[in-house]
């Protein structure tokens, strides 16, 4: 790739064009409303992932400042993702705190090697059934590890494989403990409730609310910092005896993050690669589709490969101030979006937000029930689901079918890199195989032909693409009694692609024929086979006057050749 081709140019840097009073005060709201829905989302994410709660928050802090700053959509907000949430817990559970680190480190650079090379594009090549799979299966990954602290079980530390963590909620279903379960359930009853309270009835008039008034003030406020506020407040006034942020990790430290340089070998890199890998591509696929997102509502266009870059940068950093994985969030960037922002200001805003937050109210995390926190996640897992894929299925094909399911299974019970390359290796197999059925070659009838040809002059068209998974269809042609006395035409009008497997089949052709006796004429080849052809030196060795325009000129060549 050539050096003067490289380009780095943030979203920020074309944003702030004309930028005025008026779009500054619409980002200032945005990102504060942003950056109270992160606070609880960030601490839950980090939690869940067998991280202390301000891994998270310090997460969204600087990967979000870090994302908005250098990314290539403007309204994309960054941070750490329910998606990462069972990777991270495998990754701390077999290789400790450090080993993410350093994973998250080295997935940083991947993913800038992949903006460098302009590698964002390829993600879209992703096939959808994939995507929907490995979504779903990580939303119910997500809702089992939270099951423990929602029904308050008495369980030290939950294993990170599927099927041992069914097998130690189920030993364990005898320790619920009825606070922790009353906090959870109405806090989850209130997170899907909240929306539909402010939601209008047909003729306009709001569904729950009599009092205009109020409902303006309250509708601007999340969901999840309801919760939080009033679980809280029921813990701390009423003394619940329920586990809570404090209990288990002493708080939420009041402060800015320290350095850490976590120890890097080749070694231990080396072991991590498969989790590098992971954390990487997850990380691109989530960043590049939630700037699609906010491509549709906005109708705007995101750099793809700026993203990758600034989403690699982000990984490289965070981690050195005790952080975790970060990517595109599609629940804060649609929330950014539908709160009024205009440019990446309103997600550095949301960074300034909970820094602020952190510094002047971070001892009041400390009555926060895990409870309240499992039922956010329980919440997210259930939004982040595709599940009415699920009931389509029947709508489409058989090979569609088994992508998302052997996706999602694969996902549940082994682990995402499994599932993505056994998807797409099943969906190249798919794709093989469909475009191959669409490859025909057929007899062309001699009435059909321009002109009546001559006696043992036989012709074909070839349909499609000749390539690896096709070439089998070529053998038709050389079998016993196929073969005619004087010319074979093939009329290449319509084959669309030609590879060098699809050319060696050819050329096998061409010495059979030639072994009875029989020439081989082409003819209307299009420019990508005709290319291949004379770059490998097959047309030489057919002979440039076997190789003709039109099939007119084709049965021109073979009625000369056949009365000689």
């Amino acid at each position: 790739m050539n050096i003067s081709s490289l380009r780095f140019r943030p979203a920020l840097v074309d944003a702030l064009k004309g930028y005025d009073k008026t779009r500054f005060m619409h980002d200032v709201a945005a990102g504060l409303t942003v950056g109270v829905v992160a606070l609880p989302l960030a601490m839950a994410f980090a939690i869940a992932s067998g991280a202390k709660p301000e891994a998270g928050i310090f997460t969204a802090i600087i990967a979000g400042f870090l994302i908005s700053a250098l990314g290539g959509s403007r309204v994309q907000i960054g941070g750490p993702a329910g998606a990462f949430i069972v990777i991270i817990y495998g990754i701390i559970e077999k290789y400790g705190l450090g080993g993410l680190l350093i994973s998250t480190i080295c997935a940083g650079v991947l993913l800038i090697v992949m903006g460098v090379f302009r590698a964002g594009t390829w993600i879209r090549y992703i096939p959808v059934p994939i995507v929907i799979g490995f979504t779903n299966g990580i939303a119910v990954l997500i809702a089992l590890s939270q099951l423990k602290d929602f029904f308050g079980l008495a369980i030290d530390k939950m294993p990170g494989d599927f099927f041992a963590q069914v097998k130690v909620l189920l030993a364990n279903a005898h320790t619920v403990q009825p606070t922790a379960l009353a906090i959870a359930v109405a806090s989850l009853i209130l997170l899907f409730s909240w929306p539909a309270v402010f939601r209008n009835n047909p003729d306009g008039t709001p569904r729950a609310f009599r009092f205009p008034r109020l409902a303006r003030l309250l509708k601007p406020l999340p969901s999840p910092i309801l919760v939080l506020v009033l679980s809280t407040s029921a813990v701390t006034v009423f003394g619940l005896p329920v586990e809570t942020i404090g209990s288990r990790f002493g708080g939420v430290p009041q402060g800015l993050p320290s350095f850490q340089l976590p120890p890097i070998s080749w070694e231990v890199v080396k072991q991590l690669f498969a989790p590098t890998l992971t954390i990487a591509l997850l990380g691109a696929i989530e960043s590049l589709l939630c700037a699609r997102v906010a491509d549709n509502i906005t109708g705007q266009r995101h750099d793809p490969n700026q993203e990758l870059m600034a989403q690699g940068v982000a990984n490289v950093v965070t981690p050195f101030f005790g952080g975790m994985p970060a990517t595109g969030t599609i629940a804060r960037t649609v929330t950014n979006i539908r709160t009024g922002a205009t440019s990446p200001v309103a997600g550095i805003v949301h960074s300034l937000a909970l820094l602020v937050i952190v510094l002047v109210a971070a001892p009041l995390a400390t009555n926060v029930p895990l409870a309240a926190l499992a039922a956010i996640l329980l919440h997210v897992a259930y939004n982040m689901g595709e599940w009415h894929e699920f009931r389509r299925l029947l709508k489409f094909s058989m090979n569609y079918r088994i992508l998302v399911v052997s996706t999602f299974l694969l996902t549940v019970i082994f682990d995402l890199t499994v599932a993505v390359e056994v998807g797409l290796v099943l969906a190249c197999v798919f794709f093989i195989y469909r475009v191959s059925s669409l490859t025909r070659i057929e007899q062309i009838p001699a009435p059909a032909l321009p002109l009546w040809p001559a006696p043992g002059v036989t012709a074909y068209s070839i349909f499609g693409s000749l390539f690896f998974g096709a070439v089998g269809k070529m053998e038709a042609l050389t079998l016993p009694g196929q073969i005619p006395e004087k010319a074979m035409i093939l009329k290449l009008h319509q084959l669309i692609n030609l590879d060098t497997t699809g050319l060696d089949a050819l050329e096998t052709v061409h010495k059979t024929l030639q072994k009875h006796g029989c020439a081989l004429i082409l003819c209307g080849a299009n420019h990508q086979p005709l290319s291949l052809m004379a770059r490998t030196g097959f047309l030489d060795r057919l002979g440039t006057d076997n190789c003709v325009e039109d099939l007119t000129h084709a049965v021109e060549r073979a009625n000369a050749l056949a009365a000689r």
